[in-house]
C-alpha cells in the first residue's frame, strides 16, 4: 500500500474549502499529473458523484473514475476509484481555522494481484506525488 497524509492551511471559510475539494474536477488545478478532469453528472456534488479524471504518472496515462463514497459537509469526503490493477482512496477533512480553515488530505494506493510486487517503488513515487499535490493545494487555497 502507497500512502500519503498532509495538512494545508488554507485562507478559505471551512465551507468554501469543502466545496472546491468536493467538485473534484478541480484537481486539474493543484495535482500537476492530472491531465483531463470532469464530473460526469451535472448538478452540485453529493454522495455518489462521479469524475473522470486522467493522470499521467510514471509515464503512462491513467484513467480513473472517482466516486463519492462518504460526503458529510463541510468536514469529511471520501473518494475511490478502481481500476484492474489498484484501488485509490482518497480522504479528505476540512477543520475551521479562524477565518480560514485546515484540510487534511489522507490518499492511499493498494495495488492487485501481480502488480503488489511494485509496492515498494509505488511508495516512493507515491510520495513524490503526494508532495507536489498539496503543494498545489496550498498554492489553491492560499488566497
Amino acid at each position: 500500500m502507497a500512502r500519503y497524509r498532509d495538512t494545508v492551511e488554507s485562507s478559505r471559510p471551512q465551507e468554501a474549502t469543502f466545496a472546491y475539494i468536493a467538485e473534484f474536477a478541480n484537481i486539474r488545478a493543484w495535482d500537476p499529473t492530472a491531465a483531463e478532469a470532469h464530473p460526469l453528472q451535472e448538478g452540485e456534488q453529493r454522495l455518489g458523484s462521479r469524475f473522470f479524471v486522467r493522470v499521467h504518472w510514471l509515464g503512462r496515462d491513467l484513467p480513473l473514475t472517482y466516486e463519492i463514497v462518504e460526503f458529510e459537509p463541510p468536514q469529511r469526503l471520501v473518494l475511490r476509484a478502481e481500476n484492474a490493477t489498484s484501488v485509490s482512496e482518497d480522504t479528505v477533512e476540512v477543520e475551521p481555522r479562524g477565518e480560514g480553515s485546515t484540510l487534511t488530505y489522507d490518499a492511499r494506493v493498494d495495488l492487485k494481484g501481480r502488480a503488489r510486487l511494485l509496492d515498494p517503488l509505488l511508495g516512493l513515487a507515491f510520495r513524490r506525488l503526494g508532495a507536489n499535490a498539496a503543494a498545489g493545494l496550498r498554492r489553491e487555497l492560499a488566497g
